[in-house]
């Protein structure tokens, strides 16, 4: 099984790396490529398959009109959860060299993935109902979180919490950015009427609030191990 790389290694690669087109999101690193169309966004999707099948890899891939999201990470094969690898550094290089050879850009600041967040004292208890309901299989559960095989909903991480009752929220978004626009979401959230709940953690994390108090968590890789 290939080495986990450490966050600060995966923005260390980022930053001088030769993997700028990428970033860290909650499930691995992440790049968007624009494209002319739906055809070419098709025929780059292949190309993206074809560099993935010869290195051993099976990346996410999305093809919108305009755009391609791929998406690089490794599964443990033990059920621990998903990380980076340099297999995965290595196969983003290449599909950016790829994406460059055919004029693409990419579009770094556009990358945003959405994970569920839930509180609980016992995820074990709530987990296998929230699994079923969500994929059709109790079973997909992975360490903390419920992982989707076939990518049709976001991930859902149970955080751990003192046991409580409602009224307090217990649903909340985490959406992972690109760092360097994390702060001018969170300002547009501030001006459609949100407020800032809490920065203490930022940029790990900053929480805020919509105007009925419904909390959400702008999320980066940044000050991660």
């Amino acid at each position: 099984m290939d080495e986990k790389i450490s966050t600060g290694e995966i923005l260390a690669a980022i930053d001088g790396g030769g993997l700028g087109d990428w970033r860290k999101v909650a499930l691995g690193i992440a790049a968007r490529y624009r494209v002319a169309d739906a055809r070419a966004g098709a025929a780059f999707t292949v190309a993206v398959a074809d560099l993935a099948a010869a290195a051993g890899r099976a990346p996410e891939v999305r093809l919108g009109a305009a755009f391609v999201d791929v998406t690089l990470s490794t599964a443990d094969p033990a059920g621990g959860g998903r990380w980076v690898t340099a297999r995965d550094l290595e196969l983003a290089r290449v599909i950016s060299a790829s994406a460059a050879e055919r004029g693409l850009t990419a579009a770094p600041g556009e990358v945003t993935q959405v994970e569920l967040a839930l509180d609980t004292a016992d995820d074990a208890r709530i987990a296998p109902f929230w699994s079923a309901l969500l994929t059709g299989d109790p079973g997909n559960v992975v360490a903390d979180s419920i992982l989707d095989p076939t990518g049709r909903v976001p991930a859902v991480w149970f955080q751990r919490t003192e046991p409580h009752t409602a009224p307090r929220q217990r649903w909340h978004l985490d959406l992972w950015l690109a760092p360097e626009v994390a702060q001018e979401r969170i300002a547009a959230a501030v001006a459609a009427g949100g407020t800032v709940v809490s920065d203490a953690e930022a940029p790990s994390f900053t929480v805020l609030a919509d105007p009925d108090g419904n909390k959400a968590c702008v999320c980066t890789a940044l000050d991660r191990r």
